[in-house]
C-alpha cells in the first residue's frame, strides 16, 4: 500500500511537501547539518522524492533508500550522482558499523509499531561507534491504521507518544542527544505534531 501510494503521488508529493514554506523540518535539519562532517557516510531511510538528500549529500558519502520506484526515479533526476536504492529498508542487508549518520524523515509513521523497535536496533548495528541516529517518529499512540485519502490516495500510519519512543531507542542501546516534540500547520490547515530525535551510538567516532 505504501509503495503504491506513493508511486501514484508521483511529483505531487514533492510540491505538497515543499509548498509549507519554511517550518519544523528546516529546524530540525540544520541539526543534523550541524553534527554532519565533511566525508561523512550518511544512510537516508524513505528518502522520496530527495526532498532533503541534497543538503545530506553535499560533501559527504551519501546513500537513500526508498520503496518507492516514483519517487526514487524524481530523487534521482535532483541527485543524478547519489547513490539510491529502491528497497524495504526494514530487511535491506546493509554491513555493521559503516556509517556516521542514519536520517530518516516522515517514515517511520509509515512503519507497523510492532516493527520499530526491531528497526532502532538494525539502525544501531549499521551504525559506527559514535554514530547518530536522527529521525522523526509520531508523537501520539496511534495503531495500525490505514488513511483512506491521505492526499488523495490510501496510506498507512501508526506510531507511539515520545516516552515510548525514548524507551525504545534507549533499549536499543543509544543515547538521547535531542528529543522535541513540536507542531505545525500543514496545507490545508490541519495541525500536525511530530517527535524530533537524534539518537547517538555510544563509543568514540573513528
Amino acid at each position: 500500500m505504501i509503495e503504491q501510494g506513493y508511486d501514484r503521488l508521483g511529483s505531487r508529493y514533492f510540491e505538497w511537501t515543499t509548498s509549507q514554506g519554511p517550518g519544523v523540518r528546516e529546524w530540525f535539519l540544520d541539526e543534523v547539518l550541524q553534527r554532519l562532517p565533511v566525508e561523512a557516510v550518511v544512510l537516508e531511510l524513505g528518502c522520496g522524492p530527495g526532498t532533503v538528500s541534497a543538503a545530506l549529500a553535499d560533501g559527504r558519502h551519501y546513500t537513500g533508500v526508498d520503496l518507492s520506484a516514483g519517487q526514487l526515479m524524481l530523487a534521482r533526476e535532483r541527485l543524478p550522482d547519489a547513490d539510491f536504492i529502491q528497497a524495504d529498508f526494514t530487511n535491506i542487508e546493509l554491513p555493521s558499523g559503516a556509517f556516521d549518520a542514519v536520517v530518516a524523515f516522515f517514515v517511520f509513521n509509515h512503519l507497523p509499531r510492532a516493527e520499530h523497535a526491531p528497526m532502532f536496533e538494525r539502525v544501531w548495528s549499521w551504525l559506527r561507534p559514535g554514530g547518530r541516529f536522527m529521525l522523526s517518529l509520531g508523537a501520539s499512540d496511534t495503531d495500525d491504521e490505514v488513511e483512506q485519502d491521505w492526499l488523495g490516495v490510501p496510506m498507512f500510519f501508526a506510531g507511539f507518544e515520545p516516552d515510548a519512543n525514548e524507551r525504545s531507542l534507549l533499549d536499543a542501546g543509544f543515547e538521547l542527544e535531542l528529543s522535541d516534540t513540536r507542531g505545525e500547520i500543514e496545507s490545508g490547515g490541519q495541525e500536525v505534531t511530530f517527535h524530533w530525535v537524534i539518537a547517538r551510538k555510544p563509543g568514540d567516532p573513528r
